[in-house]
């Protein structure tokens, strides 16, 4: 009986995933392999087109940096969080305000931007008229993709603070003192328990903010108004084309090269986290 009512608990969030992200995910990929009404295969050789190449690795590549760079500052914050008392007021600050601008994105995020390092935001025109200098060329890098990589580290370094602090507060106090009492001296704490210990959470964290970056759309949305650099603007370049169904096919199928790359990165992250549950439990 108790399975049953567990099991009837879970029926909202069910149908949620149902209606809302598998159907939804299911419509389209299905409309990549329809063809004039009819089940057709013909589009699956926009995948290996050039220019689809070119943008799934632009993604790629702004993914990973912006995952590596933000798993980086993240886990120094977390170690320095670790450090204060939980209920201290700068401890909670911070944890309050990784929860918020984790979810900071979209068009408010490029609207901050643009206002303050865009080509006629406060700090360029600054630069520009008080100390005669372009040394962010008037702003424009902003509007191109190597410009994505600042606001995206806007949300990708909260993003760790909350995925990783958790493991980092989870290290026991008596595991460095074991290590002083076996005569471990200097780093060997680290060395030989601490970052073994860290590294599957935080190859998990780094994962998932890959994954965050990966599939993110609104930012750049609002910042790159020209061109199609990456997977998403790709999508939305095919979705509002003048052309008809042929491209929303494509669409279609580029949405199915997406959801094979975040299967790949969600499964790795679900297994590092599963390793991270057994010494955290």
């Amino acid at each position: 009986m108790r399975n049953f009512l567990a099991a009837l608990g879970l029926l909202p969030f069910g149908a949620y995933v149902l209606l809302f992200l598998l159907v939804p995910t299911l419509v389209a990929v299905g409309s990549g392999f329809v063809t004039d009404g009819h089940f057709s295969l013909g589009n699956l050789p926009v995948l290996f087109a050039p220019e689809t190449l070119s943008a799934f690795w632009a993604s790629i590549w702004l993914s990973a940096i912006t995952a590596v760079v933000g798993a980086a500052i993240g886990a120094i914050l977390c170690w320095a969080l670790a450090a204060l008392p939980e209920q201290g007021p700068l401890r909670r600050v911070v944890d309050s305000a990784s929860s918020v601008l984790a979810q900071f994105g979209g068009v408010m995020l490029a609207f901050a931007f643009i206002a303050t390092i865009g080509s006629q935001g406060l700090i360029t025109v600054l630069l520009r008229e008080r100390l005669g200098t372009d040394i962010y060329a008037d702003g424009v890098w902003l509007y191109e993709l190597p410009g994505l990589v600042l606001p995206y580290l806007y949300f990708q370094v909260p993003l760790m603070v909350i995925t990783f602090l958790p493991a980092v507060l989870a290290l026991r106090q008596g595991w460095a003192e074991a290590v002083a009492t076996l005569g471990g001296r200097g780093g060997s704490y680290w060395v030989r328990v601490g970052i073994p210990i860290l590294t599957p959470a935080f190859l998990g964290s780094l994962l998932l903010l890959f994954a965050n970056a990966f599939s993110s759309y609104a930012t750049a949305a609002a910042l790159i108004s020209q061109g199609s650099q990456i997977v998403p603007l790709k999508i939305r370049a095919a979705l509002i084309g003048e052309t008809g169904a042929s491209l929303a096919s494509n669409a279609g199928v580029l949405a199915l090269g997406m959801i094979a790359v975040m299967t790949i990165v969600m499964f790795g992250y679900g297994r590092l986290m599963a390793r991270t549950a057994r010494w955290q439990g």
